[in-house]
Order: structure tokens, then sequence, then C-alpha cells
């Protein structure tokens, strides 16, 4: 009779609620949540599990492509260097037929494999195989690497910002996004279900969106699955600390590298916004230490993923920044309408000092950077609550007035690539979003998709 092996695991989680240099995002570091910021989330909060794996695996996958090339790069991480040459092959189908195999050899952890779809050879085809909002295509993998088999897959997409718009595949793309704090009331910033995170993706594509910011969090791997899936493109933001020290870069580098590193794949990911609203930097104007930080997390996202654009600090006294970000809150549309179509206003909020009295640009080449409005709107309606928004409104018709009008005359504003509405639904004390905490829209479905898609 053989010996059962008894195995225990213990999980530690450290969290210092009070500890300003631990990057939180809207965590609130006070003992009670205070403007903004939200009640904490602790222990684990994304899906772990145990799996069992030869000892030489395939720890890493990294997905590479570009519409205006036939050429797909899968960049192959193993659990460790083999102790001898090991084969390695990778084999890419789409809807079930294929479409190329390849086989080689790794010699070191880390190996690079070219593939060549002959399907996208001279671009004759590359319509009916990339990866959109609109035809959100997924290729399907399978990478081996001596024993050890899994299944993969990702999209042809490439993003560009240039010539004052962001590029989707070659194409100009107007995003009309959306602000996602991820917060659920019954379970904070932990999703109460896998349903729950493919919901808000289809909520917010039948809302006219087509783009999400993920504000302060890094987001469930499910929810950038569905948003692969369903095609909905992502901004990925980091979530902040609130002091400047060396342990809190250094926090902040480590887990950013990670993030990048876990999320590299998802084709609806279309940049990386590493800082925002000078959160953690507050004093970046003056103080070079702080310029340096965000200057060099700019960098080193360009270093991680050369593909992306980058927001250098979104909202303002931004640094070397792909996109040009604006916050601005005014509730007036004739206001809003001005300064986003006329030139001169539209040059004076970049190159001077923006709507929230701070500088917008503190130093990088914006020359043809496409200019968004990241955050505006924020219109409070509950009144069962005392919650609190940039602008209320005290009714059903009201808020509808003040919606149509604000959102009119953003999507009509000639200057902009783009916009972020402030927010998705109600979180605790800001009850500024288009839906209450339990996703219940606070007008009809298809009158908010009507204003967000102007039409």
């Amino acid at each position: 009779m053989g010996v059962k092996n008894e195995v225990s695991v213990v999980v530690r989680a450290e969290d210092d609620p009070l500890d300003a240099a631990q990057p939180r995002g809207k965590q609130d570091w006070q003992p009670d949540p205070h403007v903004v910021w939200y009640h904490r989330t602790t222990g684990i909060w994304q899906p772990v599990w145990l799996e069992g794996v030869p000892d030489l695996h395939i720890e890493q996958i990294h997905w590479t492509t570009d519409t205006a090339s036939p050429l797909v790069t899968a960049s192959v991480r193993l659990s460790h260097r083999p102790d001898a040459p090991v084969p390695v092959s990778v084999e890419l189908s789409f809807d079930g037929r294929p479409l190329a195999e390849i086989r080689t050899t790794a010699v070191e952890r880390e190996t690079t494999i070219t593939v060549e779809i002959p399907m996208l050879s001279n671009g004759q085809a590359v319509q009916d195989l990339t990866w959109s909002p609109d035809r959100p295509r997924l290729l399907d993998a399978r990478v081996r690497a001596g024993t050890d088999c899994v299944s993969s897959y990702f999209g042809i997409t490439s993003t560009q910002a240039r010539h004052g718009a962001v590029l989707l595949n070659g194409l100009p793309c107007y995003l009309r996004s959306v602000l996602d704090q991820g917060y659920w009331p019954q379970s904070h910033l932990a999703a109460p279900s896998a349903e729950a995170l493919r919901a808000d993706v289809e909520l917010m594509r039948s809302m006219g969106f087509n783009a999400v910011r993920l504000h302060q969090k890094y987001e469930d791997p499910r929810f950038l699955h569905w948003a692969d899936q369903l095609g909905l493109m992502v901004w990925a933001e980091a979530p902040a600390a609130y002091a400047f020290t060396p342990l809190a870069v250094m926090r902040t580098v480590a887990e950013w590298q990670e993030a990048v590193d876990r999320d590299y794949s998802h084709p609806s990911i279309i940049t990386w916004v590493p800082v925002n609203e000078s959160w953690g930097v507050q004093s970046i104007a003056s103080d070079p230490a702080q310029r340096h930080f965000v200057d060099a997390l700019v960098h080193l996202t360009k270093a991680l993923d050369p593909t992306r654009p980058v927001i250098g600090n979104d909202g303002w006294e931004q640094v070397d920044t792909g996109i040009v970000t604006i916050h601005d809150y005014d509730a007036d549309p004739d206001r809003l309408a001005a300064r986003y179509s006329e030139t001169d206003l539209l040059r004076a909020a970049v190159a001077g000092i923006g709507p929230a009295g701070r500088v917008s640009v503190l130093s990088g080449d914006t020359d043809g950077a496409p200019v968004m409005l990241t955050e505006f709107g924020g219109i409070s309606f509950d009144p069962d609550s005392q919650g609190w928004g940039y602008t209320s409104a005290p009714d059903p018709e009201e808020y509808r007035r003040l919606l149509s009008g604000i959102l009119a005359a953003v999507t009509g504003a000639s200057g902009l690539a783009g916009f972020c509405y402030t927010q998705f639904a109600d979180t605790r004390q800001e009850t500024n979003g288009l839906l209450t905490p339990d996703r219940t829209p606070k007008l009809p479905i298809e009158e908010i998709r009507a204003m967000v898609t102007g039409r």
C-alpha cells in the first residue's frame, strides 16, 4: 500500500492599509474613505490556481504582430534554461483552418520564433485576419516545448499615434472611451464572478463605447480576455502610490514591469498609462527627481513594448507622451465645443495652462500627437444617496439634458481624436456613473448609445 503524500500550501498576504508608498490606486490610505478614494481590497483579489507542469515548461509567450507584415513573432520563455536542446513548435490556425506551422530548437530560456503566414503575403488578405472592435478576429495557437504543450491566442493589430490621430491597423480610429474603476459594492476591486466581467464588457459595447480606460487598476485578466473576444479597446493604467520615496519608486517599477509582461499579448490593449494626474508625483513641475521618474517609466514601457503608444502622465503635466490627454469637467457645452474645435483655443489648452489649472505638457515633442479629452462629464444623478459628482442633476430629465449636451459638444469637437467619459458605474461616494453600482442604466441603453456615438 502506497504512502499518501500530503502537501500544505500556505499563502501569506501582507498589506499595510496606511502605507502611502504602496501602489494602491483608488484604495484609500486613510482609515475611512475620503473624496475620490474608496474602501480597500486586500488579500488575494484576482484568480490564482494550482497547475501540474513538467519541470521544463512554458512560462510566458509574447505575441508581436504588425498589420504591414506577414510575420508573427512568438517570444517563448521557459521555466529555466534546458539542459540539452529541446524541440519547440508553433502551430497557428483561424476558425479551425491551419495557417502556418514552424519547428525549431531552444537552447536558452528565451527563444524568439518568427512565423510567416502565407495568407498575409502581399497584404491582400490582411483585413480578413486583423483584430479591431468591429471585427475582433483572434488567431489560435498551439505551442510545444519538450513535453509541455499550451494553447494560446492573439490578434493581428497595430496601434500608432501620429498625424493628429490614433491609428488602428494603419487607419484613423476615433476612440469613444469610458472610464471604469472596476469596482463592485459587494467585493470592491475583486469581481464577484467571471460572468460579471463579461457583462461589463458587453454593457460598454452596447452603450456605444469602443474603448475603456481601466482607471488606477491592474484589471483581472478575464476582463481583458472578454475585451479581446468582444472587441473593446483598452487603456491599461497603473495604480498610483501617494508618496514619492525610493520605496514607492521601486514598488511601482516592479509592479508595472510585471503587469506589462503579463498583459503584453492582449490585442485589446492599445496604450499604456503608467501615471495619472501627477498622483504620487505631485511636485513633478518643480522637482527634477519626480520628472525623471515619470520619464523613466515612459521609456521603460517603450523598452518593454515598443509597439504601443505610452501616455506620460494622463491629464496634465505630461512628459514625452504619445497622446496629449486633457481632463476637463466644465459642464457648459458651448465652452467645451469651442475649446476643442477652435484651433487657437485647442492650441492654448495643449501648449499652456489646461482646464484644471496646471501646465498641460511639461516636456517632449507633441507635434503630430493626437489630442484626447480623457476625463469629462462626471454628472451625478442618484436621488437616494449623498454621493457627489462634478455636476449634479436632481431628476432624470435634467440628467438627460446635461448628459446629451456635454456628449454632443465633445463628439462634435473637430480637434479631438477621441474621448473618455467619466464614468461607467457609480462607485461608493462617487455617483457620477452612467449606471448604478449594480449596473442598472440611469437612462435607456439606446439613448446612451445615441449620445455616445453622436447619431
